[in-house]
């Protein structure tokens, strides 16, 4: 099924976000196929087409355009305006479906089933130890969700035009086992482009059986624009006063300290790069989980604030959740080759990913804090508020 709104109508809008011209022709999506993931044989040996991922463009009525395909509901693309109405997509990624097969560190991703590291790849719950998968043999710790977490599945999309804009709603059910988690969890991503220029990312959940959940959305962030390059004259702002210290593999030691006179104080405006050779690491950068003054609420509440000084972009993040992991690209060593031949290199983007804390099912006393150990009969919510402007 094409979208509601014709193609024409689309078409017409695309073009004006690109040539920064201010039409207001109202929201629209449009789906059609972005690729096929690779075939399987059945048990005869036959060969079976692979499934067809489809892409799903977003354009609300003031002409910002956000793009995400079925294959990890990921988020492709996000075009947005500077203080001279000069529209730049601010996001890293891929122009084909193959290079997003092919392995990338998360770009634009949903990490699921539980976000962040879990340590050494183990945890307890209910008196049953459970071992899950890492992402390589080499690894010690599990991260992000396991060798093949949500980044790496195929969703289910449905678009929609609601009250406050085109959106589309990615439907995904994991396995009992699957990487080695128990239950049977049926989960939802609900993208929003409202008219706000908000980019609304609602998380659902359920199992059958105990399990642990932590969602966390992964796009990397340059609001230069995704060619640009580094972020570190970029300026951050977030509200916590607090964060989780860890060990040298990014592991909570499970304390809880201030940033105050530590070069991870955010407190105030601050840019990226003034103390990032100081935040320790290896490779050298951000990459660390901050306590939100907020704490866990219902509704999302702020929690970071971004600005780019040379073109006025803001970006302003609301959320539910009671931690934030900041990451500032440090693994990014020019081995990607992203949308238009660009090489993302070292500190090319940035990462603001609300979640429950690293490794909290290993932390008992972390569990008012920051609980993620679902059960049957409960739902799991998020809600994350991605929300776009510019300063003068």
């Amino acid at each position: 099924m094409r979208c509601l709104l014709s193609t024409f109508v689309l078409t017409l809008a695309v073009a004006t976000v690109a040539n920064a011209q201010p039409a207001k022709l109202g929201p629209a999506f449009e789906q059609e196929p972005y690729g096929k993931l690779p075939g399987t044989k059945d048990k005869n040996g036959k060969e079976v087409a692979g499934p067809t991922v489809t892409l799903f463009t977003l354009v609300n009525k003031n002409n910002v355009v956000l793009k995400c395909i079925e294959y990890g509901a990921i988020i492709t693309e996000i075009r947005v305006p500077d203080k001279d109405g000069k529209v730049a997509d601010v996001v890293l990624g891929f122009d084909k479906l193959e290079d997003y097969l092919k392995g990338h560190p998360y770009f634009g991703t949903n990490a699921g089933r539980c976000a962040n590291r879990i340590a050494n790849a183990k945890f307890t719950l209910d008196g049953k130890e459970y071992t899950i998968t890492k992402p390589g043999e080499k690894d010690a710790h599990t991260l992000h969700g396991g060798k093949n977490g949500f980044d790496k599945k195929l969703w289910k999309g449905e678009p929609f035009l609601g009250a406050t804009g085109p959106g589309v709603k990615f439907s995904y059910t994991s396995a009992d086992g699957e990487e080695g988690y128990p239950g049977r969890l049926t989960v939802s991503v609900t993208y929003t482009l409202t008219d706000s220029n908000e980019l609304v990312v609602d998380y659902r959940a359920t199992t059958d059986k105990p399990t642990i959940c932590n969602l966390a959305h992964h796009s990397y962030f340059n609001l230069a624009g995704h060619n640009s390059g580094d972020i570190k004259d970029q300026e951050a702002e977030f509200a916590a006063k607090n964060y989780t210290p860890g060990d040298d593999t990014l592991i909570p030691t499970g304390k809880i300290a201030p940033v105050a006179d530590t070069v991870f104080d955010f407190t105030k405006k601050k840019a990226m790069g003034k103390d990032l050779e100081k935040a320790g690491g290896k490779p050298i950068g951000f990459d660390l989980n901050y306590v939100l003054d907020k704490g866990n609420t219902d509704r999302p509440e702020f929690a970071a604030r971004v600005t780019d000084p040379k073109s006025g972009r803001t970006l302003e993040v609301f959320t539910t959740e009671p931690g934030l992991q900041f990451y500032t690209g440090n693994f990014l060593d020019g081995s990607n080759t992203g949308k238009g031949g660009t090489v993302y290199k070292q500190y090319t983007g940035f990462c603001l990913e609300p979640q429950k804390f690293p490794d909290s099912v290993n932390k008992p006393e972390w569990k008012d804090k920051s609980n993620v150990v679902l059960k049957p009969g409960e739902t799991y919510r998020q809600t994350t508020i991605y929300k776009f402007g510019v300063v003068k």
